[in-house]
């Protein structure tokens, strides 16, 4: 490899770790050439991407986009994995190949600036997925919203039978002004009676 090429190379790994959502770090010693093919392919529907550069080309790449803390994982046999999708989803399907294969071990990671240790990357790849996690918050805000409109739809429906009851009953329709007009009938007013008194 050139000179131009390695400027090359250094450059593009700088773009991917500046835009990468998380960045991590394996050992993918004892890893055959198909073994490193299927992970990659599983990797991109995962949309990451595996890839194998020169530890020193890597540490002038770190340096150039800010994440200088990655380089004490730039020791020995070393793959980095920048993930442009969901961080978790990408750590996963990384511990899915290592259980097995027996191979690929986590060195550590960069994620928004942060450091990650061996464990904290292993503690990701056992978290829900994004889409997991969003399906919970909508059940999470859905069953409220359900509860509450079931709760009207009851209250709505017992107003409904105490109206029907009312007009049953003769409380409310055609059957209401009658049924007052009869009773001021036969309840002469105050001022009725004094003046029927007065004639008598």
């Amino acid at each position: 490899m050139n000179r131009d090429q390695k400027a090359a190379v250094i450059e593009e790994v700088i773009v991917q770790l500046r835009e990468a959502q998380a960045v991590y770090a394996v050992d993918y010693r004892g890893t055959s050439v198909p073994q490193a093919a299927e992970l990659r392919s599983k990797l991109r529907d995962a949309d990451t991407r595996f890839r194998v550069v020169k530890n020193t080309l890597t540490e002038r790449a770190a340096d150039e986009a800010g994440a200088e803390a990655l380089k004490p994982y730039l020791a020995g046999p070393t793959a980095l994995v920048f993930v442009s999708g969901d961080a978790a989803v990408a750590a996963k399907t990384l511990a899915d190949f290592r259980r097995t294969s027996g191979l690929l071990e986590f060195k550590g990671g960069w994620m928004n600036g942060d450091v990650l240790s061996a464990e904290q990357v292993d503690a990701i790849a056992k978290l829900p997925s994004r889409d997991v996690l969003y399906g919970r918050l909508v059940g999470m805000v859905a069953s409220p919203l359900t509860g509450l409109a079931s709760a009207m739809g009851g209250l709505i429906g017992g107003l409904a039978r105490q109206l029907q009851q009312m007009a049953d009953d003769g409380l409310v329709g055609g059957d209401a002004p009658a049924t007052i007009s009869a009773a001021a009938d036969s309840d002469p007013s105050p001022a009725q009676e004094q003046t029927e008194t007065q004639e008598d």
